[in-house]
């Protein structure tokens, strides 16, 4: 009887360096965090629809292929430029001027233009 003791007391305390399925176990627990850091990444993306702020990403910019991408709330848009100079309705309203220091100064125009003294109402 005591070598049957023996044989069960083998076998209780088999090692577990021989057994497969451990490294089938450590590759599942890699790839748990290969998909955690995945998640992550979508979450940090600034285009995530699920983040609640607002983004403004623009792309190429200076360029005559430049894009932008506008989300507001959950809305989408994108512009693309069309290598164009714009055109808009408007009249000069003062100078920029770019300082030795890098810093702007506006001066505003002392008189009002001449088309605004021939409109009605403005002064």
């Amino acid at each position: 009887m005591s070598d049957a003791r023996r044989m069960k007391l083998d076998i209780l305390g088999d090692s577990d360096e021989d057994d497969p399925i451990l490294s089938v176990v450590n590759i599942i627990d890699v790839f748990l965090v290969v998909i955690a850091v995945l998640l992550m990444a979508v979450v940090e993306n600034p285009l995530n629809p699920f983040a609640t702020q607002d983004v403004l990403v623009i792309k190429n910019a200076g360029k005559p292929n430049m894009e932008m991408l506008v989300k507001q709330g959950n809305e989408l848009k994108q512009y693309q430029s069309s290598g164009q100079i714009g055109e808009g309705q408007g009249m000069k309203a003062g100078v920029a001027y770019r300082m030795k220091d890098g810093s702007m100064v506006y001066v505003p125009e002392t008189t009002p233009p001449a088309d605004a003294a021939a409109r009605p109402g403005s002064r």
